[in-house]
């Protein structure tokens, strides 16, 4: 059996259904997990112990069930998605170090914005800016074979990208925390125990990975641009820099559309036992390749400890072990019944993260 029909082996023979898919995001030196209705992130302090911090997921859909519809679900899901996954890194990049590498907040948010722009300039200006150069050759920057080339471009700076970070060695950490997340759900999905013994077996590839969201959004960005470009050609006349903005802005404007777009047909692919979306998911669990990387039995428990944390406790019966690293609790404003009961002699959170009180509820934070 080939590496790759082992992980869609791994993923289709679960044993039992489950009402929900769960998933997660490797960060700096821990885990982000989310489940229903809570998202946790767990993180690897310098002193071993495992800091722990947990949060409600925004209810919108709830209460505006339009973000519930196809399409706009996608959109919607790509706001929640960075948002928590930007406050995950925000924790754990203060949670990982010592307190004198502690960023602040507006360190952080500098930090953010320049990542923000890098993205903007890679992928959308970098390829316009190097083809709109030779436009004429392609027929035109308003023509098929121009979009086409610019597409590949950006998928092949894509690949470039994802193969040069990953030989720093903090990046391959990530990668490493990236293959626990996996192999934790998976377990989970398998009726596996929690415990790094039983999830180790399993593939750092999963099928639903934002890996493949990334990489569905690439091919998918290709088409619609091609569409948009034929019918929403740029101004007749315009010049170079005319040119080149009016390409930069309609790529940033329909962006919504690709991943709204982009998170149906991930929708689609987490149903493997359909030979054609295990088909369409194959190139995403070869580009997991890169991303995620096996980890040691200490980020396997990282990972756990953020994936208990999210569970509801009624399913936890009978899945959870005792394990060797102290948690350290931070700031849990979820209402849920999720995740193990509390120890109530907690050890200290790290400086300038504020405890919480004895039911595990920060009084200090509201629920959005």
């Amino acid at each position: 059996m080939s590496d790759t029909e082992q992980d869609m082996s791994d993923h289709t023979s679960s044993k039992t259904p489950h009402q929900h898919f769960y998933g997660g995001q490797a960060v700096m030196e821990g885990v982000m997990m989310r489940g229903q209705k809570t998202w946790a992130v767990a993180v690897r302090r310098p002193d071993g112990t495992i800091y722990l911090e947990r949060h409600p997921v925004s209810d919108l859909p709830q209460r505006k069930p339009i973000w519930t519809k196809p399409m706009l679900r996608g959109m919607w899901g790509l706001v929640d998605a960075l948002t928590i996954g930007t406050r995950a890194l925000t924790i754990s990049a203060n949670a990982a170090v010592d307190d004198e590498e502690q960023l602040s907040k507006g360190e952080m948010g500098g930090s953010l914005a320049i990542a923000l722009l890098a993205f903007v300039g890679i992928f959308i200006v970098l390829p316009n800016l190097g083809l709109a150069a030779v436009e004429e050759p392609l027929g035109g920057g308003d023509s098929i074979t121009f979009h086409l080339v610019e597409g590949v471009v950006r998928l092949g700076i894509f690949l470039l990208y994802l193969g040069g970070i990953s030989m720093l060695s903090d990046i391959r950490r990530v990668f490493q925390y990236h293959g626990g997340e996996h192999k934790t759900i998976l377990a989970w999905e398998h009726d596996e125990p929690l415990r790094a013994g039983a999830i180790q077996p399993y593939s750092t590839k999963h099928p639903r990975c934002g890996t493949n969201f990334l990489l569905i959004v690439m091919l998918l960005a290709i088409v619609i641009y091609t569409t948009a470009g034929i019918i929403f050609p740029s101004p007749e006349g315009a010049n170079f820099m005319a040119f080149l903005g009016y390409q930069v802005a309609l790529r940033v404007i329909l962006l919504p559309v690709v991943a709204g777009l982009a998170y149906e047909v991930l929708r689609l692919g987490a149903d493997q036992t359909n030979p054609v979306m295990r088909a369409l998911a194959t190139p995403g669990l070869w580009l997991q390749k890169i991303t995620t990387k096996e980890p040691d039995d200490e980020q396997v428990e990282v990972a756990i400890r953020a994936f208990e944390a999210v569970v509801p406790t009624a399913h936890l019966a009978g899945r959870t072990t005792d394990l060797p690293s102290p948690v350290v609790w931070g700031p849990d404003t979820t209402t849920e019944v999720v995740g193990l009961p509390r120890d109530e002699a907690v050890v200290p959170p790290p400086p300038g993260v504020d405890a919480v009180d004895d039911s595990g509820v920060d009084p200090g934070s509201t629920i959005a």
